[in-house]
């Protein structure tokens, strides 16, 4: 096991990783941006280190900087969350290439899972079903061409990362070349990457994924699905465990085939792989995120298993110590995002408590909502033994919960979970008027 762990990230995520490291007693090292720090996750740490200026392209993405201090810093292993560098297989073999551990699947698995265009071919191969689509178009020409052979309306996905970022939905040809350069260059800022590729637009349909764990021995399980479809602009705001939408025998079909498919690809760590379900049931692949997702807390708190302490331990060699049998995934749990809505300066926190009440966050007092990262202040989670209990126990959390200084979603996060809709089950991706 490693002794000392560089958290090469910030705001909750980084918190959280520092949290478990300490669980486990491993030391922990911050890397911060001047903006950040007074931050939280640089407060927690055993160590800290400024790493360059508040862009993330000077600090948080600023590779020979975060190598630097893990070595300054004596870590054997460095974690990358999610979002920055956590999805870079060149950053991953810089790692290695100086001694460093990257927990997370390595390079080269990265670099060929990373292409969804390509990741999508090797599904194709285990059996999983997958969106008719197409590999990267590398013209608003091809584009075009590939649209019209899979057959309007089509999304327009980038290549690499995730996030929401680089999608849009085309209904036209008219719409290709704005939606083309639109989606080139926001995938370009997100992730150095421009390629973007041809999916069949699914409608109407849920958003729904496994979370996998898998380490080097050939010992794979899935930790049940989670819903996603409650999504604003392609950015998820609520997940919940497990789906409504998906009955006991279709849920164990998809975890057996799920288990199947990532051995079949040789794939080592945490991922997940990501479904849209249709009308009729079925299941369509879309892609998978070899790394840490936001919503594993949700996961986590339906099944009882560390997603992160397990990330660690796999990275270090260790074997799975439980099988698919061993996972409780009785009752249902739910997460809601506490987004900011604009900048301000942390007054008060109020947190809701009481049994199966989780709040990840990296709020303190004093702290400050800054332009330059992501909006996410924390994630409000809750468990029960039912879902209308679930449903219950949230409403009183949202509730509860007081975040003044920063405007928030607090209220329509409210709103969502009391929409008879919601508490119904049957909603879609279409919920938030996405189209």
């Amino acid at each position: 096991m490693f002794s000392k762990i560089l958290i090469a990230n910030r705001g909750e995520i980084a918190v959280r990783i520092i949290r478990a490291c300490k669980e486990m007693g491993v030391a922990t090292v911050a890397v911060y941006s001047e903006t950040d720090k007074n931050a939280l996750h640089v407060a927690l740490a055993d160590q800290s280190y400024c790493i360059g200026g508040p862009e993330a392209s000077d600090s948080y993405l600023n590779e020979n900087q975060i190598i630097s201090a893990a070595i300054l810093a004596g870590a054997q292993a460095i974690h990358p969350g999610y979002g920055f560098l956590s999805e870079n297989a060149h950053f991953a073999r810089l790692c290695r290439k100086n001694g460093l551990v990257f927990i997370g699947p390595d390079p080269d698995s990265m670099e060929r899972l990373s292409d969804k265009a390509v990741l999508k071919e090797l599904i194709s191969k285990t059996g999983l079903s997958v969106i008719p689509g197409t590999k990267a178009v590398p013209s608003v020409e091809e584009a075009i061409k590939a649209a019209e052979k899979i057959g309007y309306p089509v999304m327009l996905k980038a290549c690499a990362g995730g996030g929401g970022r680089g999608i849009r939905l085309i209904r036209s040809a008219d719409e290709m070349s704005d939606a083309y350069q639109q989606a080139t260059a926001e995938a370009i800022s997100a992730f150095g990457d421009g390629s973007v590729y041809i999916e069949k637009y699914v409608f109407p349909a849920r958003h729904v994924e496994l979370q996998m764990l898998a380490d080097e021995f050939g010992n794979v399980v899935c930790l049940g699905d989670r819903d996603c479809s409650l999504q604003r602009r392609n950015q998820k705001l609520v997940e919940e465990t497990p789906s409504p939408a998906v009955h006991d025998t279709q849920r164990k079909q998809m975890i057996e085939k799920a288990i199947d498919a990532v051995k079949q690809i040789g794939y080592v760590g945490a991922g997940t792989l990501e479904f849209l379900l249709d009308t009729q049931g079925n299941f369509w692949f879309m892609e998978m995120n070899v790394r840490l997702q936001v919503e594993h807390c949700v996961t986590e708190m339906l099944t009882g298993v560390d997603l992160v302490k397990w990330q660690i331990r796999i990275a270090a060699g260790i074997p799975l110590d439980f099988t698919q049998e061993d996972i409780p995934m009785q009752g249902s749990a739910i997460e809601c995002r506490i987004n900011a809505k604009n900048c301000g300066t942390l007054k008060m926190l109020h947190v809701p408590g009481g049994p199966s009440v989780r709040f990840d966050t990296c709020l303190i007092e004093g702290t400050t909502v800054s332009p330059y990262y992501d909006s996410l202040l924390g994630k409000l989670i809750v468990y029960a033994k039912t879902r209308e209990e679930m449903l219950r126990k949230i409403r009183a959390a949202l509730c509860e919960l007081v975040i003044e200084g920063i405007p928030t979603n607090i209220e329509e996060q409210l709103q969502i979970v009391e929409d008879e809709r919601f508490m119904s089950g049957n909603y879609d991706l279409t919920f938030m008027g996405n189209r």
